[in-house]
């Protein structure tokens, strides 16, 4: 147990004041620390586990080695408080401030419409404002790789990408540069003097810090470190936390005594030998990034191969804030299995230094220290001192290779290092050696494979025999932990076919440049020209690209801002950290803190529920259960806590509160829940069928006549579809706090949420209390995209109940991993497809028939499964259809709302039935989407009628500026020439309905009050989650009643304020809410009327006081009834929804087959916005609905046990795109000059249409894919999986080493993971 001695005083600084601890808690972070105890809240808490990047803050040391101050950025969530002590941290509030001076960085991003929610954006800031701390004028490189390990859900990166440019380079049209203010970098914060004076001389004793379970001591020396290590062997070293951190966070792991060493400048010396390179154990990856670059220049290209190596492995591996706090040593010793350095380190003959009281030793890292033996490992006292490179010689080539989910900062599938040492002159193996990550449960080095080749000859019958060998000795099994078996044996071959190439291209060019006796370039096998391209690896890039919209009228007034690029209202809080999210609200006196209870099984009775241990835990206030809600416990089939029976992993069944939430998550680890396992347990959609489990009746869409259609067909296809869930992963998790009252049994509702009135009502009804006496508060929302419509409403009652049962303030935040476990999200599809054609490639009929994993409970799916079937033709007129669909009751968390509803699901079996038509036919996908495209004014299946011009408009808009069909003619070009690498291109169109299919659903109201001195305040129903709303809000206010948007104000949605309000969602919360607010401000213009006539020469604050001294009330209500929409499922038909939004999108794509990965060239997107109210806003609507479509059908992949636990519940297992994966060129343009008389001011929603846009990615990729199979003489295959991961890519274009792998009998194991569409 740690002793209870006295601790010492940590001193650092913080945004340039001292900060002295004196009672420090060793397990407390630095996020904590700043977001608690100094109440500096920009510094967000997004994941946990250093993933996100939205904790990012710059910390500042003196390096004694280097004799310099080294800035560089990290993610709070994993520092440890106690590791600051000399160091200067900065942070969002302390690089600048909307009250005191924004600094360059923070005004670019907001002007340049770089943040939405705002959530991300104070990370964003912070890697852009150390980058250029650094680097005052950053390359576009430097610049993509600062902000690498920085998420965003909303934007789709290309504006932040764009604010970061203009310290390099300019290229954009939303914005005018001229506006900004320069960069002077000597403004910023300087290093505190009394920091560099403490570093100059450090105090060589040893700090101790104590906390409650952890001690954390810090020597100042070596020799103090060695007798430490001494005295506690069992002690880890600490300096990046980045393995450590999760693993204590995630995995429970515990370590009562830490021994950090990080003041101990021995462990960062770099020694320069002429034999190699001595690294310091203690240095950072980054340092080690810049160490090796050095030596690269300095040296000659032989001598720097396993350098060079390595620096492919870091760009790649994590982001730029891992880099800056992972040491090299932590790397080595933690032998994680995927490590994507170790490999190489291995193969290159890497010496690990050791030292302990005891003396040095060196030992190899090789196979046997990788594999954890005991004979090959430190021993309990040593630690790792530095680390030996040696170079690499003549005739020795060495190569890295990984492949991950995507690019960059994602954990490798299967990484590699390789090594092989040529007999001079000739092409014989006189050494090699090969290491692999990710092939099993540690790094795996195939040594008798290599030895077995030693002496053979670099050429096709080596290559065949080592890929026999090594298939044989790096066996994996079919129930492998991360799954991906099949795939992860072919890159093992695949990865060798590379490095085969690779060494077979230098000894040619050694032979050309290096004439030696005896060597001849004929010596060695061709490598056909089809086959170059596989040597080279998909750069990483940052986007360029062009943003069209329709300039506003020349005559519109100046002080007019609709249509303008207005930037968002809370975009410079945003970027200085000053916009308040939910849990940025102040602690409240007698706060307490909860945290939930779930369930570990998938379907089972609840036996009983033991909270006495917890409760006798200290600070443990409470445990809530069903037993103590007053009023309903939700729905009699969606109970907010389980009673009795618990439906899937993760059903809530209770809830601790403790004084803190520190107690309150120890506390949950007492809680004894004894379950009976009942049957069945369902989870796939297949099973579902199979056991006729279903939430809701099938629905159901007919017209023409189906079956006579089909006997009258040229050809028919039947095909299979298969698209996977996808995680909301909005930045800011679920999060609540509710205050109670002191009278009449009122209660606050501070809640993230999309629908506050719903909230409400749940609560209302839980604690069975009027609704007039509970008031939901929105400011603002960090992302929403659906799955803040619901959910919400759960964890508003529960915390309720807590807060009514112990009367005191209730606070509630989901961690990362237990939201994206309880709440659910995008519906998993399984469709079956029937589609009857002539040869022509006309489609007379289509049979498609769908069923969604809907979960546990019925949640939205009955109406997402009636607008997948309303939406699913798309734009095509066929004139045979019938389309079914059922939603599949399964033991799993019920999903939920997902931004498009069903749409980006169903409509990629549609546009699946169409390539598989084209592929039947012979035509290109693009003429057949042509051909069945709705031409002419008509009615869709359910009878609503439309005009599809704007529809060909872009879709012709699109071929044009894409250069459509000469790219078409270019890819077929490159891939006749490429065998290893395809290109794939195309165009899809899109008809997206907008609205809810209901009257009801689509009115809202309006509160404006005007004050004497003219200023105004605006509420509305709908809520800030990113998409602008209150932006559009004032500017609708500010055109009706012609003063500029800076005399209004919009302070917060209220139900007090406005109530009854439907929840912002459908895309339509700017149109009706709009509506709502020109009412108001048109009545209220009304009754001012008189005194302007009266006074036309009056100014607005002249009028306001005229109209208050007679009486005229300057407060009015405004209303909108709403559009008029209906569904008659008995009859089939309906107006269901007021309008469409039309569009097309055209990308193009390259894969390499060996490997599955793949890059975005280009991709074009037409929208049809008509009238946009603001094209800034819509611009990055439509850019970063797009980046979320295309890693729904691309990345995105919801992994579960066959247990029915999802495995992917944080950055790590489940990657949203990055800002690597966008396309290297990315136009979007507004159409021109449409026009709707329906909506406000001719406008339209586009908050999800370009969700489904993404698929064009997908279907580049499957056409790259098909060009693939065609040359390989591959049937065709008509089963559609999405995502389109580089598993699936690498497996469908089977080749030589597809076919090579042994495969498993399914029957023979329990699989790792199961698919649940």
């Amino acid at each position: 147990m740690p002793c209870p001695s006295k601790s010492d005083d940590l001193v650092f600084f913080v945004n340039g004041r001292k900060v002295i601890e004196r009672n420090v808690d060793p397990e407390v972070t630095l996020l904590t620390f700043l977001r608690k105890n100094l109440r500096l809240t920009g510094t967000k808490y997004a994941c946990g586990r250093g993933g996100c990047g939205a904790c990012t803050v710059m910390v500042s040391k003196y390096d004694p080695v280097l004799a310099k101050i080294r800035h560089f950025s990290v993610t709070a969530c994993l520092v440890p408080i106690c590791s600051l002590y000399g160091n200067a941290v900065t942070t969002v509030e302390g690089v600048g401030s909307i009250n005191t001076r924004l600094h360059p960085v923070q005004e670019r991003i907001a002007k340049s419409h770089g943040t939405q929610c705002g959530f991300c954006t104070p990370g964003m800031v912070m890697s852009m404002y150390t980058l250029l701390r650094n680097h005052p004028q950053p390359s576009e490189e430097q610049l993509t790789e600062a902000l690498g390990g920085n998420l965003c859900r909303c934007t789709g990166y290309r504006p932040i990408l764009a604010s970061g440019r203009t310290f390099c380079v300019i290229c954009t049209e939303l914005f005018a540069e001229d506006e900004f203010q320069p960069l002077d970098p000597t403004q910023e914060l300087i290093f505190p003097p009394e920091l560099l004076r403490m570093a100059e001389k450090p105090e060589k004793q040893t700090l101790t810090f104590h906390g409650e379970r952890v001690t954390w001591i810090s020597p100042g020396t070596l020799k103090d470190l060695l007798e430490l290590k001494a005295k506690h062997p069992e002690a880890p070293l600490i300096l990046g936390n980045t393995s450590l951190g999760p693993a204590m966070k995630s995995q429970g792991h515990f370590h009562p005594i830490l021994l950090s060493a990080a003041r101990i400048s021995e462990l960062s010396v770099v020694s320069k030998t002429s034999e190699g390179l001595i690294i310091g154990a203690g240095c950072s990856l980054a340092q080690v990034k810049d160490i090796l670059a050095e030596r690269v220049s300095e040296l000659p290209e032989e001598k720097t191969q396993t350098y060079r190596a390595l620096l492919k492995q870091l760009k790649s591996l994590a982001g730029q804030q891992i880099w800056n706090m992972a040491s090299l040593g932590g790397h080595i010793i933690s032998r994680h299995c995927y490590s994507d350095l170790n490999p190489i380190l291995a193969v290159g003959n890497t010496t690990l230094n050791l030292i302990s009281v005891e003396g040095a030793r060196q030992m190899p890292l090789n196979e046997r220290f990788l594999a954890g033996l005991a004979s090959a490992d430190l021993k309990p006292e040593e630690i790792l001192e530095s680390v030996y490179v040696p170079h690499s010689h003549a005739w020795e080539f060495v190569s890295a290779f990984r492949q991950a989910q995507c690019q960059q900062n994602a954990l490798a599938d299967v990484n590699a290092g390789m090594r092989v040492l040529l007999k001079e002159g000739t092409g014989t193996i006189e050494d090699l050696s090969i290491s692999y990550g990710g092939a099993g449960a540690v790094t795996v080095s195939a040594q008798k494979s290599c030895q077995r080749l030693i002496g053979r000859p670099w050429d096709e019958l080596m290559l065949e025999e080592a890929c026999r060998l090594l298939l044989e000795e790096v066996s994996l099994p079919g129930w492998a932990p991360g799954g991906k078996v099949e795939f992860k044996r072919t890159l093992v071959v695949s990865f060798f076919f590379k490095f085969y190439l690779e060494v077979l291209q230098e000894l040619k060019k050694l032979a050309k440049f290096m004439p030696v006796s005896g060597l001849d370039s004929h010596h060695y096998p061709e490598i056909p020209d089809g086959f170059l391209s596989a040597l080279e690896d998909f750069p990483i890039t940052g986007p360029q690209g062009v943003q069209r919209y329709q300039s506003v009228d020349s005559h519109q007034s100046l002080q007019d801002p609709v249509g303008r690029p207005i930037m968002h209202l809370s975009g410079l809080k945003h970027a200085t950290g000053e916009a308040i999210f939910c849990d940025d609200i102040p602690t409240v006196d007698r706060e307490l803190f909860m945290v939930l209870v779930t369930s570990t099984r998938a379907h089972a009775k609840i036996i009983s529920i033991d909270s006495s241990e917890a409760l006798e835990l200290p600070g443990v206030v409470d445990v809530i259960t069903a037993e103590d809600i007053p009023g309903t416990n939700g729905a009699e089939d969606d109970k907010l806590m389980a009673v009795d029976e618990v439906l899937c992993v993760g059903h809530i069944i209770c809830a601790v509160v403790a004084e803190t939430n520190v107690q309150a998550k120890s506390a949950i680890e007492k809680i004894k829940i004894t379950y009976e396992d009942i049957e069945p347990v369902i989870f796939t959609i297949n099973d579902a069928i199979k056991h006729n489990s279903f939430l809701c009746p099938e629905k159901k869409l007919e017209q023409g006549n189906i079956e006579e259609a089909f006997e009258k067909v040229d050809q028919i296809v039947e095909g299979e579809v298969h698209v996977g869930g996808q995680e909301h992963f909005y930045m800011e998790t679920q999060r609540v706090l509710v205050i109670p009252k002191a009278e009449d049994k009122e209660l606050d509702i501070y809640v993230s949420t999309q629908d506050p009135s719903h909230v409400q009502k749940t609560v209302s009804s839980t604690l069975s209390i009027p609704i007039n006496r509970i008031t939901c508060h929105v400011k603002r929302v960090g992302g929403g995209f659906g799955g803040k419509v619901g959910r919400p409403a759960v964890f508003g009652a529960i915390a309720a109940v807590g807060a009514i049962k112990t009367g005191r303030p209730i606070r509630l935040v989901l961690d990362r991993e237990d939201d994206m476990l309880i709440t659910g999200g995008r519906h998993p599809l399984f469709g079956k497809y029937k589609v009857g054609f002539m040869n022509n490639g006309r489609i007379k009929a289509l049979d498609i028939e769908c069923f969604i994993n809907g979960g546990c409970m019925l949640d939205d799916s009955e109406q997402v499964t009636e607008f997948l079937i309303l939406k699913l033709e798309n734009a095509y007129k066929i004139r045979n259809l019938r389309f079914r669909g059922r939603a599949c009751m399964t033991n799993l968390p019920s999903n939920t709302a997902f931004r498009g509803f069903g749409f980006p699901q169903g409509t990629l079996i549609t546009e699946s039935c169409i390539t598989a038509v084209a592929a039947k036919c012979g035509l290109l996908p693009e003429k057949i989407r042509e051909k069945n495209m709705y031409k002419t004014v008509d009615k869709t299946i359910y009878k609503q009628a439309f005009s599809p011009e704007t529809l060909i408009r872009c879709w012709n808009e699109c071929l044009d500026k894409s250069s459509f069909h000469s790219r078409r003619m270019q890819v077929e070009e490159f891939n006749k020439k490429n065998y290893w690498k395809k290109k794939g291109i195309a165009i899809v169109p899109m008809k997206f309905s907008v609205g809810f299919a209901a009257t009801s659903y689509h009115q809202a109201a309006a509160l404006v009050h005007i004050y004497t001195d003219g200023s105004v305040l605006v509420t509305h129903g709908g809520n800030e989650l990113g998409q602008g709303i209150h932006t559009k809000m004032l500017q609708v206010a500010s055109r009706e009643l012609k003063i500029p948007m800076s005399s209004m104000h919009i302070c917060e949605t209220s139900t007090a304020m406005v109530p009854n309000t439907i929840a912002t969602a459908a895309s339509i919360g700017s149109d009706v809410n709009g509506r709502a607010v020109q009412n108001a401000c048109q009545i209220l213009l009304k009754r001012l009327e008189p005194i302007i006539k009266k006074n036309p020469e009056g100014t607005w604050e002249d009028w306001i006081e005229a109209a208050f001294e007679q009486r005229i009330s300057l407060s009015a209500t405004g209303y909108f009834r709403g559009y008029k929409a209906f569904m008659d499922w008995e009859k089939g038909e309906g107006d269901p929804f007021p309008y469409y939004v039309y569009g097309a999108a055209s990308s193009e794509v390259e894969i390499d087959c060996l490997t599955g990965a793949h890059k975005k060239i280009r991709t074009d997107i037409i929208m049809d916005a008509c009238c946009s109210l603001n094209p800034a806003i819509d611009i990055g609507q439509v850019e970063g609905s797009f980046i979320q479509g295309m890693g729904l059908y691309t990345t995105e992949e919801l992994k579960y046990s066959p247990e029915g636990v999802l495995y992917s519940r944080g950055p790590d297992e489940y990657k949203i795109p990055t800002i690597t994966d966008i396309p290297e060129e990315f136009n979007v343009s507004l159409l021109p000059s449409s026009q709707t008389p329906l909506t406000i001011y001719s406008s339209k929603g586009l908050g999800e249409s370009g969700m489904f846009l993404g698929s064009s990615v997908f279907f580049a990729i499957t056409d790259a894919v098909a060009a693939a199979c065609r040359e390989r003489d591959i049937a065709e295959d008509f089963t559609v999986k999405s995502p389109a991961t580089p598993e699936w890519i690498r497996m469908a274009c089977a080749d030589r080493f597809t076919e090579m792998i042994p495969r498993d009998d399914p029957r023979t194991f329990k699989p790792w993971s199961i698919p649940i569409a």
